[in-house]
C-alpha cells in the first residue's frame, strides 16, 4: 500500500494558508505510508508533466491535524516518488491545531 488511506475530501477546518505562507514552511521528509490523501483521483497529465512545478511549489503540501498527515497538494509528486521506489516525499507540513 502506498498511502495510509485514500480520502476524497479535507476533513480538517480551513487553514487559510496562501502560497506565500506555505513557502515559509520548511520542507521535511514524510513517509508515504503515513499520508492520507484528500483527493481520490489524479489527472495522468499531472503525473507525466515534467514542468508540473514550473509555476507551483516544488514541495507537496501536507496538513497535520488530529495526529494524522493529510496530503493536501502534491498527489502527483507522491505517486511519482512511489513509482521511483522511494518511500518518502519532501513536503511542507503545516501543523493545524485541533
Amino acid at each position: 500500500m502506498i498511502f495510509k488511506r485514500v480520502g476524497d475530501s479535507r476533513p480538517y477546518p480551513d487553514h487559510g494558508m496562501n502560497s506565500r505562507e506555505w513557502a515559509q514552511v520548511a520542507p521535511r521528509q514524510v513517509r508515504l505510508d503515513e499520508l492520507i490523501t484528500t483527493k481520490d483521483t489524479l489527472h495522468l497529465s499531472a503525473l507525466l508533466d515534467e514542468d508540473g512545478t514550473f509555476y507551483g511549489d516544488l514541495f507537496a503540501h501536507v496538513v497535520y491535524w488530529r495526529q494524522e498527515l493529510y496530503l493536501e497538494d502534491g498527489l502527483h509528486r507522491a505517486l511519482r516518488a512511489a513509482l521511483q521506489q522511494r518511500n518518502v516525499l519532501h513536503a511542507r507540513v503545516h501543523i493545524l491545531e485541533g
